[in-house]
């Protein structure tokens, strides 16, 4: 079966920034996303978890996305535009697709 190098970004944001990232993403035409809740884990300092919040804001979700490496770039830049004065984990990993024309 052929593959194909494709870069995955993950991104972990606070509920507040979820839907501004997505718009961003859009009008750089990354062609798709995926959007799930964060349901707990640990910081630099301590646990977390979505257990007995009351609010949304405080919510994380974790944002990934298949690339082209030529692509990268100027999502990146918009990505640390967005996260660099808010809660937020940004990661690029190399991964192999199949289906590339889906990417």
């Amino acid at each position: 079966m052929e593959t194909t190098a494709k870069k995955r970004l993950e991104i972990v944001i606070e509920s507040p920034m979820v839907d501004r990232l997505c718009r961003e993403l859009d009008k750089l035409k990354v062609k798709g996303y995926t959007v799930m809740p964060a349901v707990s884990g640990r910081g630099r300092n301590s646990n977390w978890s979505r257990r007995g919040e009351i609010s949304d804001t405080q919510r994380m979700y974790v944002l990934f996305a298949v690339l082209d490496e030529s692509d990268l770039s100027p999502v990146l830049d918009k990505v640390y535009d967005l996260v660099s004065h808010q809660i937020g984990i940004v990661t690029i990993s190399d991964v192999k697709v199949i289906r590339a024309e889906h990417f």
